[in-house]
C-alpha cells in the first residue's frame, strides 16, 4: 500500500491562500447594484386663489345706482366753455353764460352717466377653490364667455385661455 505522499507546509498554505483568492474573485459581490425607477410623486396643480370658471352670464337691466358724478363733471365743463364761448364785453353775458353751460353740462353728463349704467352684466364664476363669485360688469372683457377660465383681481375681470 502507498502511502500518500506529504506536503509541505508552506507549499500547503500557499496553496490555500491561492485558492481563497482566486475563489473570493469568481464570486458575486455581497452589495446588489440596480436601477429602481419609480414615478415621480404627484404633484398636485398650483391653485390660483383668486381664478376660476364662467358658470353664467346675466344681462341685467338697471343695476348700478347713478353717483351723480356725471352731472358734476358735465356741469363744471359745461361752465368752463361756456364762460369762455361768451362775449368778453359784457360781464353780465359771460355770467349768463357760465350759467347756461353748467346747467346744460351737467344735464348732459348725467344723461350719458345714466346711459352707461342702464346696461350691465352679471358674471357667475366657479372659483378653484370651490366658492361662486358673482361679478357685475358694464362691459365683457374680450374672452369672457361661459366656459372660460378667468381671474379676478378685485376690480376687473380677465380673461386666461
Amino acid at each position: 500500500m502507498t502511502t500518500p505522499r506529504s506536503i509541505p507546509r508552506p507549499a500547503l498554505a500557499l496553496g490555500l491562500i491561492a485558492t481563497a483568492v482566486l475563489s473570493a474573485c469568481s464570486t458575486q459581490p455581497t452589495t446588489r447594484r440596480y436601477a429602481q425607477y419609480e414615478p415621480a410623486p404627484y404633484q398636485e396643480p398650483q391653485r390660483c386663489y383668486d381664478c376660476g370658471t364662467v358658470e353664467t352670464i346675466v344681462r341685467v337691466y338697471g343695476a348700478r345706482e347713478n353717483t351723480r358724478t356725471g352731472a358734476v363733471i358735465g356741469g363744471v365743463l359745461g361752465a368752463i366753455v361756456g364762460r369762455e364761448l361768451a362775449d368778453d364785453s359784457s360781464r353780465g353775458r359771460r355770467n349768463t353764460a357760465t350759467v347756461a353751460g353748467a346747467a346744460a353740462g351737467a344735464l348732459a353728463g348725467n344723461a350719458i352717466e345714466n346711459r352707461a349704467n342702464e346696461e350691465s352684466f352679471d358674471v357667475t364664476v366657479r372659483m378653484d377653490d370651490g366658492r361662486r363669485l358673482t361679478v357685475n360688469v358694464t362691459a365683457l372683457p374680450n374672452g369672457v364667455r361661459n366656459g372660460a377660465y378667468v381671474r379676478y383681481d378685485g376690480r376687473r375681470l380677465q380673461a386666461l385661455r
